[in-house]
């Protein structure tokens, strides 16, 4: 909880936004909730957002910019093995299982604009990293692009039954799985 003498930021509300949206989708961020979330009035929400379509804007920029900042980790790791490898376990062994997932709960809401064109960001950045390290790998450009979206619908569909059943096996068995299935020519 917030203090209410504390200043929050957007971005502290954007944050609390997102996790809302995790927790379930669009349909889950209201200002009054959020505020007592953060232990605030609804009056603060204001000083820094007209209404809750910017908060919602503003918390899917949030989870496009922390994707993104995410992969540049990963662009620096010169071997592209290495670089798929720590990838994808990382992917895998940091999804926590029946935790709330953006990229999940927003399929709910594919249809509203502003989640199609975040998603779109979030798969082409992901997509790319993919594609790029299977061409750096010796694949074709071709194959290198349905290598990526092969192993990113991979990706995808482990982060789902890792975060929804229960009994799946631990991450860190899928994520070497994973790495050793995607790292085969």
């Amino acid at each position: 909880m917030v203090n209410e003498s504390t200043r929050l930021s957007a971005q502290d509300w954007a944050r609390v936004a997102l996790k809302a949206i995790a927790d379930g989708g669009l349909a889950a961020v209201a200002v009054e909730p959020l505020a007592r979330t953060l232990g605030v009035t609804k009056g603060s929400f204001y000083a820094h957002y007209r209404n809750r379509d910017e908060l919602i804007a503003a918390a899917l920029a949030e989870w496009v910019h922390h994707a993104e900042e995410g992969l540049a980790e990963f662009a620096v790791i010169a071997d592209p093995a290495q670089r798929l490898r720590e990838l994808l376990t990382a992917v895998l062994r940091t999804v926590q299982p029946l935790a709330p997932s953006v990229h999940l709960s927003l399929l709910g809401d594919r249809n509203d604009p502003r989640v199609r064109d975040a998603v779109r960001r979030v798969n082409r950045a992901r997509l790319d990293m993919l594609a790029s390290t299977y061409r750096e790998l010796g694949l074709t450009p071709d194959r290198a692009a349905s290598r990526a979206r092969v192993a990113y619908a991979a990706i995808l569909g482990l982060s789902h039954l890792t975060q929804t059943d229960p009994d799946a096996p631990r991450p860190a068995a899928l994520a070497d799985e994973a790495a050793a299935v995607f790292l085969t020519s």
